[in-house]
């Protein structure tokens, strides 16, 4: 898949040596609440301790002996995750993480590359060397090689102390190789015993429901290259499987809202363009072409149909993930993700895919993805009411990242 990086010269050098940012007891208090669960709170009051939520209440709370913060005008969300997201450990890395934190995400699975480059990003980021989203890092896995070399992988994988595997990508028309699959399985028997997540990309329905036979649960990409069928939608439903959107793959960018960091310099033209920043839809690789072998861009109809299918496929709601599939950064790819969603899903539906659904994709259910007393105080506070529409949530202004104060961009801050 065709992705741009971010560019040399953007960042300056006071972002690269940051002070670590200490852990407080605070409360944030006047905010309008967005749970993560469907729970909507019009104004209350959040206390952190010790880097995890203590209470999440309406109105006001004892605050003695807190700092806090002041976020009348403001919502509180779960700090965004994204369930796969192309990252790097470059010369750019200090920039990019913070402008993911800026954006609101504050963790983020590592889709893929190596697992010691990963791994060295996650350090670098838990060190403080530089301030960025909790980074859970993960590790190749070729499928060109014997089922016994696959397992060894997973257990070299397993010896660094991986729990993901980067996407192991599956021929997607007219659909995986026999070899293929036996390899997968090997793979999947041998994560299960290293505990070990299996992440698949199936950009097709056959890919899909072949991995999912092969015992996979976690499955990269709503299929864009045909029509998902209710049938195959069932089974993602029935094997309690979930699938990392990227719904936005095929659809274009229009003179997008946010200002684009300068390196990008996307044109306000009015013309269609495919996530590269090069014309749509011919630069897009696609499943359909017309007799001149154009591509037709029917990628951006099945994403939208195909995930709608999928998430009605069962009353859960919980079988679609929030992911990006990028390594560009900030609000371009952020606002590109949510209006595509915002297509097919309610402001409400939106909430649970980047929050407990993406929280349960990345095995952390338990620990992020909504506001709830136990769990990480991973917070984020908007400008705004997010409630409302897709661009409520590209306003982030203050970032809580287990109880510490990462990012805050307000002019004057309320804060004692």
């Amino acid at each position: 898949m065709k992705k741009f990086i971010v560019g040399t010269g953007l960042f300056v050098a006071a972002w690269i040596t940051p002070r670590p940012a200490a852990a407080q007891d605070i409360a944030i208090t006047n905010a309008r609440i967005i749970v993560g669960s469907g729970q909507v709170i019009d104004s209350g009051t959040i206390i952190v301790k010790g880097g995890k939520i203590v209470s999440v209440t309406a109105g006001a709370a004892p605050t003695q002996g807190l700092r806090t913060i002041d976020a009348k005008g403001m919502s509180a969300m779960p700090g965004f995750i994204d369930s796969h997201k192309h990252v790097s450990n470059g010369e750019n890395a200090a920039g990019q993480m913070r402008l993911l934190l800026e954006a609101g995400y504050t963790t983020v699975l590592a889709g893929g590359g190596q697992a010691d480059t990963n791994i060295a990003l996650r350090d670098r980021i838990e060190k403080g060397e530089f301030i960025g989203p909790r980074i859970i890092a993960s590790g190749q896995i070729n499928l060109r090689q014997t089922p016994a070399e696959a397992r060894a992988a997973v257990q070299a994988l397993a010896a660094k102390g991986i729990k993901h595997t980067g996407e192991i990508a599956l021929t997607p028309i007219p659909g995986p190789t026999q070899a293929e699959i036996e390899v997968l399985k090997a793979i999947v028997d041998e994560a299960k015993k290293a505990g070990i997540q299996v992440n698949v990309h199936a950009v097709s329905s056959p890919a899909m429901v072949a991995a999912i036979d092969a015992g996979i649960t976690r499955l990269v990409h709503i299929p864009n290259k045909d029509f998902t069928t209710y049938d195959q939608a069932e089974r993602v439903a029935q094997t309690g499987s979930i699938v990392a959107g990227a719904i936005a793959f095929g659809a274009p960018y229009i003179d997008r809202l946010s200002p684009a960091p300068a390196q990008v310099q996307w044109p306000q033209d009015n013309t269609t363009r495919f996530r590269d920043g090069k014309p749509w839809p011919e630069a897009i690789s696609g499943a359909n072409r017309d007799e001149k072998g154009r591509a037709l861009g029917t990628e951006g109809g099945y994403s939208l149909v195909n995930a709608r299918r999928i998430w009605d496929a069962d009353n859960t709601r919980q079988l679609i993930s929030y992911s990006t599939d990028q390594n560009a950064t900030d609000l371009v790819v952020l606002e590109h993700e949510l209006k595509s969603y915002a297509v097919m899903f309610s402001m409400a539906d939106i909430h649970r895919i980047i929050g407990p659904n993406a929280a349960r994709y990345v095995g952390m259910a338990d620990q992020i993805g909504t506001l709830e007393p136990g769990k990480l105080a991973d917070i984020i506070l908007l400008d705004g009411n997010p409630t409302l529409n897709v661009y409520e949530m590209l306003k982030t202004k203050v970032v809580l990242k287990e109880g510490k104060v990462v990012i805050d961009k307000r002019s004057t801050p309320s804060t004692r």
